[in-house]
């Protein structure tokens, strides 16, 4: 008890949706995933956005996950293509950063070990795909 006034805090959630909806996504996997947005928050570590979202893969149940957006990676997207994305697009790198770990990740646990982390080379990809340059 005394310990947990020492240990750090996580920061709340901002821009938490009104109504949680529920989405799916079905994976190059097999497996079908079903998520929705919970919210927002600064990075403590680092400097950027951690979106959370909440995902199920069936009767396992629901699971926490983290995209990590690091300002780092937006960055050098935005020097190269000399514009500032909005925090829209940054939501979308986010959603389409978890779809691909959706994809890439082979099973719920091995999706579910670890946060997914946006690099530079990702969201170049991203907004590529997304026709946003």
């Amino acid at each position: 008890m005394f310990l947990d006034r020492f240990r750090r805090k996580t920061l709340p959630l901002h821009g938490v949706p009104p109504v949680r909806r529920l989405k799916t996504h079905p994976a190059q996997s097999g497996y079908i995933y079903t998520y929705a947005y919970d919210g927002q928050r600064a990075l403590p570590a680092a400097d950027g956005t951690e979106f959370v979202f909440s995902a199920s893969a069936g009767p396992s149940g629901w699971h926490q996950v983290s995209v990590l957006v690091e300002t780092s990676s937006v960055r050098a997207w935005e020097l190269d293509h000399d514009r500032t994305l909005s925090s829209t697009e940054w939501y979308a790198l986010a959603k389409m950063a978890l779809f691909a770990a959706f994809d890439e990740r082979p099973t719920p646990a091995l999706f579910f070990a670890e946060p997914v982390r946006l690099r530079a080379a990702d969201v170049e990809a991203i907004m590529q795909s997304l026709d946003l340059e």
